[in-house]
């Protein structure tokens, strides 16, 4: 085959395909793209279609044969993994989640990973590497995790927050798993203890280092390029920052995923983290996606003939261990029977992590290739079963719950259902705006709890395990119970002009604080709630106007920045005119 000149051009090519045409048509038939870049990988790999390219000649075009011509490229997907998830780890979230993040994430990481770990001893495996099968099989998929909450709406429910607790503990787990791999590595002639000591006291020092310099020079950079309104700008300083990071601790003998999780860290407490989110989105999803068909690619299919009962077997066993253990631990942790099942359950797979200590172990030379294979294998087919796993486990929870029956006192709100929840947002009123509105939140992983007298709507809603209580979103002491105190805003969808005003005008005598928006009937109820005190008021019958009007101009062929930015001057104008 001609060889072009410009490098990795048949491979980004047929990376492009995969993740432009046919993850699209994996997610039409409910595949996760993740799962779907692993089964393309494993499809076009060597030991795929690539073991026939030497007969098939066209074959050459469109399989990879050599793993080592992407790898480099996957790497950088890894690094902007953990830099989203450092930025995403921010203080005040952790704290306000401390209960479940601190206590049943740390336990669950920490007996999960000594239970895998004792069997991959038994099983033959050192001591070093039963350590990292255990540490990192003790970690579930983020990645697929949380795009099935997402996607089944459970984000915000009793089950997603719990889930989503234990991800975050075991996302911080990834730092000193990392710091074990270089340091078992580095033992490899000398004293682990001695190599375990330099592997921490150089990670403290660069994270030390990183964190002085980031507060002093990178904070300043991101306002001179946010000054500068210019888009380009802001994502240039944005990937410098990251591969800046990275290059420095991987100089300083750790890897790159370690300095990017901390420069994640230490943008997540500026003004500038939602706004890097969303610039590093698209080149994370597809660089994570080119990881995850390195990994498909580097699954031998030879392997799993040889010795398909022991590895489904294993992944059986894998399953069914973390589901118990996760199990048992949630109901220790105070979830509800049904609750801990399908969390056990949802958390039961393996995850990217175990999937990149393993190649880091096999390259390293703590765990042989033949048994690096089969782990890959078990961790990949784990995580392949995750939709199967959640649909599982919510008809168990629906099974559990059926018997019980939802006197009033179930359906409000009990204290250890709203403890963990902080920075939410409370919607009072659960018709047709406030499910509008749930739908938005859910979508942006935004944390809420909703309120409504129609006890028959949240009888339905609650036996989803969806966060609407019975209450009366108009009174106080009601919205008190569903932690006004630590709520970002309240949302008043109330049908009665004089019961929102009242509504309005305790909410602010009682949490001056906190963000207030309400729905208006009219423009001459809008100014009523707005001298009440409410942070913004939404006119209803105004902003369908408005927005008829929009979709008119958008019809008859005007920009839609244009009318965008027609609708916004209205807006600010009070919808003079209108």
């Amino acid at each position: 085959m001609h060889e072009t000149a410009i490098p990795f051009l048949r491979e980004v090519v047929v990376f492009l395909v995969i993740a432009a045409i046919l993850v699209p048509l994996f997610q039409r038939v409910r595949i996760s793209p993740v799962l779907g870049f692993l089964l393309a990988g494993v499809v076009i790999g060597p030991f795929g279609l690539g073991a026939f390219a030497d007969q098939f000649a066209f074959l050459g075009y469109v399989a990879i044969t050599d793993i080592e011509s992407v790898r480099v490229l996957a790497e950088f997907g890894v690094v902007f993994l953990l830099f989203l998830i450092g930025l995403e780890l921010s203080l005040e979230r952790l704290w306000s989640m401390r209960r479940l993040v601190l206590g049943l994430g740390s336990t669950q990481v920490l007996v999960t990973g000594l239970a895998i770990g004792a069997v991959a001893f038994a099983w033959g495996n050192s001591l070093n590497a039963a350590i990292l099968i255990g540490a990192s099989f003790a970690l579930s998929s983020t990645a697929v995790v949380v795009e099935e909450l997402i996607r089944r709406k459970e984000f915000s429910t009793r089950v997603g927050r719990a889930s989503f607790s234990v991800l975050l503990f075991q996302d911080l787990s990834v730092v000193p798993i990392l710091i074990l791999v270089s340091a078992f590595t580095g033992a490899a002639g000398g004293s682990f203890l001695e190599a375990l000591a330099v592997g921490f006291g150089v990670a403290i020092a660069a994270a030390v280092a990183i964190f002085v310099l980031g507060r002093i020079i990178l904070r300043p950079l991101f306002r001179l390029a946010a000054s500068a309104r210019a888009p380009e700008f802001f994502v240039a300083i944005t990937l410098l920052t990251v591969i800046g990071v990275s290059a420095t601790t991987a100089a300083a003998g750790l890897s790159l995923a370690l300095g990017a999780f901390l420069a994640g860290l230490l943008l997540a407490e500026t003004e500038f983290r939602h706004q890097i989110e969303v610039d590093v989105q698209p080149f994370k999803g597809l660089l994570m996606g080119l990881f995850f068909l390195t990994v498909g690619m580097s699954i031998d299919l030879q392997v799993f003939a040889g010795l398909a009962p022991m590895i489904i077997l294993s992944v059986v066993g894998l399953i069914a261990l973390k589901a118990g253990l996760l199990t048992i631990l949630g109901r220790m942790f105070g979830l509800p029977l049904s609750s801990a099942v399908h969390t056990g359950l949802l958390l039961g797979q393996a995850g990217e992590f175990g999937l990149l200590v393993v190649g880091l172990a096999v390259a390293g030379g703590l765990i042989a290739s033949e048994p690096g294979q089969f782990f890959l294998i078990v961790a990949g087919l784990a995580m392949m079963v995750t939709p199967v796993l959640a649909i599982a486990g919510a008809r168990v929870a629906h099974w559990l719950e059926r018997g019980a029956a939802h006197s009033l006192h179930s359906l409000q709100p009990a204290p250890d259902e709203i403890a963990e929840i902080g920075h939410h947002v409370i919607i009072a009123g659960y018709g047709r705006v406030g499910a509008a509105i749930a739908a938005l939140l859910r979508e942006e992983r935004i944390d809420y709890v909703a309120l409504d007298l129609d006890s028959e709507l949240v009888g339905k809603l609650r036996a989803h395990d969806e966060p609407v209580f019975f209450g009366d979103g108009r009174r106080a002491d009601v919205l008190a119970k569903v932690g006004a105190e630590r709520a970002s805003a309240i949302v008043l969808t109330l049908d009665v002009e004089q019961d929102a005003e009242q509504a309005v005008r305790d909410i602010r005598k009682r949490w001056p604080d906190v963000q207030v928006y309400a729905r208006a009937r009219d423009l001459e109820h809008a100014a009523v709630l707005d001298a009440a005190g409410a942070t913004r008021t939404i006119p209803e019958l105004a902003e369908s106007s408005l927005q008829m009007g929009a979709f008119v101009l958008s019809g008859l062929g005007l920009p839609q920045d244009a009318v965008n930015t027609l609708v916004d001057r209205l807006r600010e104008r009070g919808y003079e005119g209108i």
